[in-house]
């Protein structure tokens, strides 16, 4: 299927590794120009000239914190008007709420609420004008069923849920709509680490942990970021138009409700 993206561009957050990495190379591969973002540099790099590599797309870097005005602003300077947002950033780190001070919550917005919400804001309008933009926030399937060990990703990216859930309604008559992608177990660094808080708190094995969290998944495997990145290139196209204010949940299965 041709998305009918070609020649679009997009500014993907977090995009070094994992999940933003999926979704950047998907949008390459539709023929997007894309500006990844990432605070570490050499593995951008990597990830950009293996991009510019295999596809031949053009590809620009930003290695900054994106949770951070400098950081965006350091974006923006290199791609100020994309077609496409993808919004993403590191979940805060999971353990007992008991030891999160006020600090630990405010950085848990700015990245996962606030940093979203700055860069939509800065980018919405210049869509709005030219009749198209696709805006996908990764968030996490944690909006849907809460993770108990994860409380600062469970508050933080509800919030931004919600404004998501006021503002898509009024973007989508100009042809910009703004979808939440919610990530259930992905074989990523970010699940290798919350697979070894939870072995450290049960006392089994890294091994062990993930034997059973995959056995437990409907599908019975963790996801291939490749499958997110091609939802996240769809979400982006001119034939999801019509897709808007949106949790598309992927998760295996996981999620037991019916809505």
């Amino acid at each position: 299927m041709d998305l009918g993206i070609r020649g679009r561009t997009a500014l993907v957050c977090a995009a070094s590794k994992g999940l933003g990495r999926a979704c950047a190379v998907a949008l390459a591969q539709e023929g997007v120009s894309v500006t990844i973002v990432a605070r570490g540099a050499e593995a951008l790099e990597q990830t950009a000239q293996n991009i510019r590599d295999i596809i031949g797309v053009e590809v620009k870097t930003v290695a900054a914190d994106i949770t951070t005005p400098e950081g965006r602003q350091q974006a923006l300077a290199v791609c100020p008007s994309p077609d496409i947002l993808i919004n993403n950033a590191g979940g805060p780190p999971p353990g007992d709420f008991r030891e999160w001070d006020r600090d630990k919550w405010i950085a848990a917005l700015e990245a996962n609420m606030l940093t979203p919400i700055e860069l939509i804001k800065a980018t919405v309008d210049q869509m709005i004008a030219r009749k198209f933009g696709r805006i996908v926030n990764i968030t996490s399937s944690a909006v849907k069923a809460p993770i108990d060990i994860l409380g600062l990703s469970n508050g933080a990216r509800s919030g931004l849920t919600g404004f998501v859930a006021g503002i898509a309604r009024k973007t989508v008559r100009h042809n910009v709509t703004i979808n939440n992608l919610l990530p259930g177990p992905f074989e990523t660094a970010r699940l290798q680490h919350t697979l070894e808080v939870r072995a450290r708190m049960s006392k089994l094995s890294v091994k062990d942990i993930a034997t059973q969290e995959r056995a437990m998944n409907p599908s019975g495997r963790f996801g291939n970021p490749e499958e997110f990145g091609a939802t996240c290139a769809f979400l982006c196209s001119d034939k999801a138009g019509f897709i808007t204010g949106q949790n598309i949940l992927m998760d295996g299965g996981a999620y037991p409700g019916t809505f």
